[in-house]
């Protein structure tokens, strides 16, 4: 274990993560579009709740 890993700054490592971060989200977005047939589940309203900030307040 001679080789010890290259010092980078610390610019140059979040730019390295921000590459591989934006390279992973083409990568999976390009699945989910080939998964995704153009019909979408819709989302239960049920919970949706009223807006009960007065009686939790206690006004």
């Amino acid at each position: 274990m001679s080789e010890e890993p290259k010092k980078i700054s610390l610019a140059e490592a979040m730019k390295q993560r921000l590459a591989q971060k934006k390279q992973e989200q083409s990568a999976g977005k390009a699945q989910k579009d080939q998964m995704d047939t153009g019909v979408k589940a819709m989302k239960s309203q049920i919970k949706k709740r009223p807006n009960n900030q007065k009686k939790r307040t206690g006004v």
